[in-house]
């Protein structure tokens, strides 16, 4: 738990309602960026807390889900853009087809029970090792801890493939790519798809 939040919060966000209009909202207020890649020194270190709830932080999300969207992704973390802060956006379904569409700031996975974590382990991909897929077995649920825009404490909870999301992105600000958990031979083919394949959106090259 960040220092930050003092105190737990026992509810859980509704982040399913007006999603269409919320996402918009912040979409057609920020202007997309190109999307760091492996290899970026921000891609690899822990990020900054957030301790400015401040219209320069809106202006971050706002630029945030213009990005992701730009990037066709379902989530997205500050430093995915360049940006060396602890917060992500995301725009994700369900397994059940429920869409959700939110924001955290200084996000900490929550431990769980055993009797709560069913592994899945189906194929993960990354914005920041475009064209490459592996398969990761991620808990098939998550809660995230952390607070929202306003600095006000919240929780988020996820099944499926929005589970997958919420880890994929908490990774990134600790950071933290997925092909970093896989093994060193699955990481290097992961490494050879990106380098064969041609990303459909901006990136940043590495110098």
């Amino acid at each position: 738990m960040t220092q930050e939040i003092d105190q737990r919060v026992d509810d859980f966000i509704d982040d399913t309602q007006d999603c269409e209009a919320r996402e918009r909202a912040y979409r057609e207020r920020g202007t997309a960026r190109p999307i760091t890649v492996v290899g970026n020194p921000v891609l690899h270190s822990e990020c900054r807390n957030v301790t400015e709830f401040d219209d320069g932080l809106a202006a971050l999300i706002d630029d945030m889900f213009a990005s992701q969207r730009a990037a066709e992704g379902v989530g997205l973390a500050a430093n995915q853009i360049g940006v060396d802060l602890k917060v992500f956006v995301y725009d994700c379904h369900d397994d059940d087809g429920v869409r959700h569409v939110g924001v955290v700031c200084n996000p900490v996975l929550e431990d769980l029970p055993a009797e709560s974590r069913v592994l899945d382990d189906n194929n993960e991909g990354c914005l920041s090792v475009p064209t490459a897929y592996a398969e990761l077995a991620r808990p098939d649920y998550a809660v995230v801890s952390g607070q929202n825009a306003a600095g006000e404490p919240i929780r988020v909870r996820g099944t499926g493939y929005f589970a997958r999301c919420l880890q994929h992105e908490t990774d990134h600000l600790y950071g933290r790519l997925y092909i970093d958990r896989l093994s060193k031979r699955e990481r290097k083919r992961a490494l050879k798809m990106m380098e064969e394949g041609t990303p459909r959106y901006e990136t940043v090259p590495n110098d």
